[in-house]
């Protein structure tokens, strides 16, 4: 039998999301900690837009700086995170683009008009990048602590006297079906069930996509709703995928999808990898080891 990885102590959308549709994937991607090397342009600027939307508006609603010095600071953190990378000349997301994006979306929702505004929170804070870290109902097989369950939401917001959450997304194309790919997204039932914990109801939640074209930009606004009976559904399928993903640890083999997930959006990066009778031959050379902390939001190689 293979040696076991350490089973994972602290549990995200994203690690849930990598179980549900490939337990193999999930085993490469998060339990041997298996990345493609180099960087993903959409990984790239997809976190450095939303860094000039936080700094864009930390500066307008804390600093008090006007829309136009708020902006500014936004471009500023958008360039130093989008860095020295090269972006392929068949992206779009290219460094100008985006920037050209960020000056779009507030364009769009403008910082001194916009009708959705940061929650005022206890302690004076604003919810800007909301954080939660909450504990489930589930023990680690080996610590017996229970397991974490951990989120970030862009914005924590008040609305028509309630509190929704604010995702913001970038995307290639929009179209009549971007709006309705949320009303069942787990991301979102687990920012209500976190959010819950933290003592705070949501009625809601606002999505803003951005679409980035080598031409144009585009934009669309969603609300989806997350009433008890469907978090509570949620939390017990949560705990469910858990305990078969510990059954699966423990025997020491991951259940392959060999489906429809293979090749969805833009296709599985490990898709190479079992294609070939000797995964071990491929891993080293086209992937290294680096292990994600959701919490701390930082990547280390192992």
């Amino acid at each position: 039998m293979k040696e076991r990885f350490s089973f994972p102590s602290v549990i995200d959308s994203s690690l849930m999301s990598s179980f549900k549709a490939c337990p193999r994937k999930f085993e490469l991607e998060y339990g041997q900690h298996w990345k493609p090397k180099g960087q993903s342009v959409h990984l790239v600027a997809g976190k450095a837009y939303a860094e000039g939307l936080e700094y864009a508006r930390r500066a307008f609603y804390s600093g008090g700086k006007s829309p136009e010095e708020s902006l500014e600071i936004g471009r500023q953190a958008l360039t130093e995170a989008y860095g020295d990378f090269e972006c392929p000349p068949d992206s779009a997301k290219s460094l100008i683009r985006t920037l050209g994006a960020l000056e779009f979306y507030f364009q769009n929702y403008p910082l001194a008009s916009d009708v959705i505004t940061p929650a005022q929170l206890p302690g004076n804070k604003l919810g800007i990048e909301f954080s939660f870290s909450e504990p489930l109902d589930f023990l680690h097989p080996v610590t017996k602590d229970p397991l974490l369950y951990v989120g970030r939401l862009d914005m924590l917001v008040s609305y028509a006297g309630n509190y929704y959450g604010l995702d913001d997304k970038t995307t290639s194309q929009l179209g009549a079906s971007w709006s309705k790919q949320w009303d069942l997204r787990s991301q979102f039932t687990g920012y209500s069930w976190g959010i819950q914990k933290s003592g705070i109801n949501l009625n809601g939640f606002f999505i803003r996509g951005v679409s980035i074209l080598k031409t144009k930009y585009d934009t669309q606004q969603a609300i989806t709703y997350r009433p008890q009976w469907m978090i509570d559904r949620w939390y017990e399928n949560l705990l469910k995928s858990l305990t078969r993903m510990q059954q699966m640890w423990e025997e020491g083999y991951f259940d392959y999808n060999l489906d429809h997930s293979c090749d969805d959006y833009g296709g599985c990066p490990f898709k190479r990898v079992c294609l070939s009778s000797n995964p071990e031959t491929w891993l080293p050379g086209s992937f290294e080891q680096k292990v994600w902390n959701p919490v701390l939001r930082t990547e280390t190689l192992l």
